[in-house]
């Protein structure tokens, strides 16, 4: 295993734990203490835990992960999100992509699609898209380049989206709150708000660690959202007032 998909797994491992030691990382990781003393040496130096004697407890306050190490995260659960996610792209579609984790794993199955439009800011989606060679328009915003999650952002960006109208927009979060909604730690969040703006249909794509969750920046209400995507692990009374208002709520697996 890659030194940085152990470390997102380790974040992983923390979201579900809070806290836990060195030894416990140890077995369950089947490697040294030494080995995960330095994973947790590197993600204290990036502000992602915090040292403790004997241990480690995940850092609440930072939730602007690099998108490499996103990729690791609930990985599992974020393919099966984008593959029902792709279901609802058709041939003739305009669609916007955001920089999120979770939509970019919706890429490979674009495939099989030809005659659809797709912008984004994220320069990882734009390469992923190029290398399947087929006949799809891709297009991007411009603006200043982010290294954290590899993506386009700030006025040119935001102006860009304002000159289109798209179909369907497909976009993840940080966290959703029943009551602020939306919510992302990215402080350059103004080029989501100009997506949502100019798109027809939001599609929101998220994995069930991000409910409850309220991150400071505000992308959009939920009265925004069309249709909402993600895992079994939602809880009951989470959906059912999601749907009460009016969202379309779509548990990946099931039929």
């Amino acid at each position: 295993m890659k030194p940085i998909q152990r470390q997102a797994l380790i974040l992983e491992y923390l979201q579900g734990k809070g806290r836990t030691t060195v030894e416990e990382l140890s077995a369950y990781f089947d490697t040294t203490g030494t080995t995960i003393r330095k994973d947790l040496s590197l993600l204290q130096q990036q502000g992602a835990v915090i040292r403790t004697y004997g241990g480690v407890m995940l850092n609440r306050d930072d939730g602007d992960q690099p998108i490499d190490r996103k990729t690791f995260i609930n990985s599992d659960k974020k393919k099966q999100i984008a593959s029902r996610a792709a279901q609802w792209v058709s041939e003739g579609d305009s669609l916007i992509f955001d920089a999120g984790s979770t939509v970019q794993q919706m890429v490979p199955h674009l495939a099989k699609f030809n005659n659809i439009t797709v912008m984004t800011n994220s320069l990882t989606i734009v390469n992923e898209l190029v290398e399947l060679n087929n006949d799809q328009v891709i297009l991007m915003p411009g603006g200043t380049y982010r290294g954290t999650s590899a993506s386009f952002h700030g006025s040119l960006a935001e102006a860009a989206f304002s000159h289109f109208s798209f179909d369907k927009l497909f976009i993840g979060a940080d966290g959703v709150d029943l009551n602020a909604g939306v919510t992302t730690f990215n402080e350059v969040f103004g080029v989501s708000q100009a997506m949502c703006r100019a798109a027809q249909k939001i599609i929101l794509l998220v994995d069930s660690s991000k409910f409850g969750r309220k991150s400071p920046n505000v992308v959009c209400t939920l009265d925004s959202v069309d249709v909402l995507i993600t895992d079994s692990g939602i809880a009951d009374d989470v959906a059912a007032q999601l749907r009460d208002r009016g969202i379309d709520v779509i548990i990946a697996g099931d039929k």
